[in-house]
């Protein structure tokens, strides 16, 4: 009898337990279609001064190779501008190219920006920085908060220089972004990451492109709405490795 009580309130304690997950999944769950809840501020630990310097270094003239894993972190970053995006679930391919068509520093996608060049944009004026990640991604959220600018609802526009001795063919350029974004190399689109994404290393990969003799130039563009905003890109090989005999300049 005192077995079959145990084996009573075993069950029943797990059908209970079922419920209230079942409970708390429908509480927090998200239907499909509806945007994401807004994300609470992130703080930066220790940080009150916005320093530049706590996350990147000022490039100076010397070119300098990716990290051992392939990653490109030297970029020319525009300060931000500023955006009324309450949700990233809008970030559909046309949206993306009129955004970028609408809010662009320059029709030539063979310039090279200057750091501390200004430009106008809209009706913001907005400076270059020329700035090497101490990470494989560039926190673009940090590079915002870094220079006092707000952190949410905001279009970067991105550019640095591949260059390399030799034609190199059969490669890919790979990205990942937060949340939407494009890249284009030698003035031709490359990669579109539209949607609501996080950033996740390889997540589009462009078709077989040839990197050229001597310089390569990447443009890119990330917009964000409410949380982080943030991105990585490199080249790969045929066989998905990276791609490590280029040098990365700012001009």
């Amino acid at each position: 009898m005192k077995k079959i009580r145990k084996s009573l309130v075993t069950t029943l304690s797990f059908i209970l337990f079922l419920s209230v997950q079942i409970l708390i999944d429908k509480a927090i769950a998200q239907p499909p279609g509806q945007q994401r809840a807004p994300l609470p501020p992130i703080p930066l630990k220790g940080d009150t001064s916005h320093t530049l310097t706590r996350h990147f270094k000022f490039a100076n003239n010397t070119k300098i190779p990716p990290y051992e894993n392939g990653f490109i972190h030297r970029w020319l970053v525009l300060e931000p501008i500023k955006k009324d995006i309450a949700r990233n679930n809008i970030f559909t391919d046309n949206y993306l190219r009129n955004e970028f068509k609408n809010n662009n520093f320059s029709e030539d996608y063979l310039l090279i920006p200057k750091p501390g060049e200004m430009v106008k944009v809209g009706n913001q004026d907005l400076d270059w920085y020329a700035l090497d990640s101490k990470t494989f991604n560039f926190n673009l959220f940090n590079f915002s908060y870094d220079i006092n600018k707000p952190k949410y609802g905001l279009l970067f526009w991105l550019v640095t220089v591949i260059d390399c001795a030799e034609e190199i063919q059969h490669v890919r350029m790979t990205a990942g972004c937060n949340s939407g974004g494009m890249f284009w190399l030698n003035g031709q689109e490359a990669l579109m990451l539209s949607g609501d994404r996080d950033m996740i290393v390889d997540n589009v990969a462009s078709p077989l492109i040839t990197l050229k003799k001597g310089k390569n130039i990447v443009r890119g563009a990330v917009i964000n709405g409410p949380g982080m905003a943030n991105f990585c890109l490199r080249f790969i090989d045929e066989k998905g490795k990276p791609v490590k005999n280029i040098s990365i300049s700012k001009d």
